[in-house]
């Protein structure tokens, strides 16, 4: 195993110089001039000169790129156009970590409600009781955020008055309530068909029915036999949503006013922010690689008989 995940490992900064040299090249040949927006529709074209010279936005596209991956390379990332003085390292890893605590606990709701249900589900298949938790998860995930969103508001801060209406405090704080819900809930009705259908899959097969004729009680059965196997399918979706964790959510984090990185890159793209466009393009190609790799290796834990 330990030759496929090298083997994989090395793929990655190749991946990586793809992705760099795709996003800097959307960037440069896309419409809209970052220093044209920076200073605004009366700006001076002297002025515009001057600034594109010290970005270095004058060089040919080649010479810029070569700055570009030399600067990475050693953990520079740029400094913002849109925030003058600040780096983009810095800038972004102060709202990652909000977006990733966010993202956790959506997951984290997810999980607690998606696999229980559809296991439920299956387990009733054909009953009244399987339709109505596979229709009542497909109602919430119908409706869209920006109906969600101002319906939990006027519900548990106008009326209730219970919950805060924007703003962060941390993982623990309660301000991350609402934007969790908002998140998760609509992940609950894919994780419910999915574990359904993994689950009415594994319930087919013969050392399912050898492990009932054997007498073990269901409760064995159930969790050592099916749930277990019916895992796998899950376990990827699972792990590409972690990889999801550090692209944040601009709707949800709009709404509820939370710092997250989801809000940054709206805001870059509107401004034309190139080397935070650039360095979140990296950092999310390399989130998902990784996600990959770790659900690859994860597989081998939960199915013994899976080889590399």
């Amino acid at each position: 195993m330990w030759v496929y995940i090298v083997r994989r490992l090395i793929w990655t900064p190749i991946l990586l110089l793809a992705v760099s040299f795709i996003t800097f090249s959307l960037g440069r040949f896309g419409p809209g001039d970052p220093v044209q927006i920076l200073m605004g529709q009366y700006s001076n074209p002297e002025a515009v000169e001057r600034i594109r010279h010290q970005m270095g936005l004058d060089k040919p596209v080649l010479v810029q790129y070569g700055i570009y991956l030399k600067n990475t390379f050693r953990g520079d990332l740029g400094e913002s156009y849109r925030y003058r003085g600040r780096d983009v390292g810095e800038l972004i890893s102060e709202r990652i970590w909000v977006s990733a605590q966010l993202g956790m606990a959506a997951i984290f709701i997810s999980l607690a409600l998606g696999i229980p249900l559809g296991f439920f589900a299956a387990l009733k298949q054909g009953t009244w009781l399987d339709t109505l938790t596979v229709s009542v998860t497909l109602v919430f995930v119908s409706v869209p955020v920006f109906l969600t969103a101002p319906g939990l508001l006027i519900i548990f801060s106008l009326w209730l008055d219970i919950l805060p209406t924007h703003g962060w405090g941390g993982f623990f704080d309660t301000r991350i309530i609402m934007p969790a819900l908002v998140l998760g809930v609509p992940g609950v009705a894919g994780l419910t068909r999915l574990t359904r259908a993994s689950t009415l899959e594994v319930l087919t097969q013969d050392y399912v029915r050898t492990a009932r004729a054997k007498g073990l009680r269901d409760l064995v059965i159930n969790h050592r036999h099916i749930l277990r196997n019916a895992l796998i399918p899950i376990f990827t979706i699972v792990g590409l949503s972690l990889a999801g964790l550090v692209s944040g959510a601009f709707i949800t984090e709009g709404i509820f006013g939370i710092p997250g990185i989801g809000r940054l890159a709206i805001e870059s793209f509107f401004s034309r922010d190139y080397p935070v466009i650039m360095a979140l393009g990296l950092i999310i190609a390399a989130a998902f690689v990784l996600a990959n790799l770790i659900v690859d290796i994860g597989y081998r834990f939960i199915d013994p008989r899976i080889r590399y």
